[in-house]
C-alpha cells in the first residue's frame, strides 16, 4: 500500500508543478490555491509513504513520478518539445524508479 500512496504523492506533486505555471507567480487566485492544495497532500501523502519506505527510495520515487509526469504534461499541455534527448531522459527516469521499487523490500 506505500507504494500505491508514494505514486499517487507522486501525482499530486505533478499536479502543484504544472498548477505553478496556471497561476503565472501565484497572480490568479484559483490556480494558487489548487496549487497549494496539491503540495499539502502530495507532502503529505509522502509522510505516510515514508511510514513504510526508506527516505532515500521514497523521496527519489516521489520526485520521479512528478518529474515524468510534469514533463509528459508540459508536451501535452504547453506543447514543449518531445524530442529524443527529452524522451530517452524521462525513459531513464523511469527505468530508475522501477530499479528502486525492485530494489526495495516492502
Amino acid at each position: 500500500m506505500a507504494w500505491v500512496i508514494l505514486t499517487l504523492a507522486g501525482l499530486f506533486e505533478t499536479g502543484w508543478a504544472i498548477g505553478l505555471k496556471y497561476s503565472a507567480g501565484f497572480t490568479r487566485l484559483w490556480p494558487t490555491v489548487w496549487t497549494a492544495a496539491a503540495m499539502v497532500v502530495s507532502l503529505w501523502l509522502l509522510g505516510i509513504a515514508m511510514k513504510d519506505l526508506p527516505v532515500g527510495t521514497a523521496y527519489s520515487v516521489w520526485v520521479g513520478v512528478g518529474a515524468v509526469g510534469t514533463v509528459i504534461l508540459g508536451i501535452v499541455l504547453f506543447g514543449e518539445p518531445a524530442n529524443p534527448g527529452r524522451m530517452i531522459s524521462v525513459a531513464l527516469i523511469i527505468a530508475g524508479i522501477v530499479g528502486l521499487k525492485l530494489a526495495t523490500p516492502v
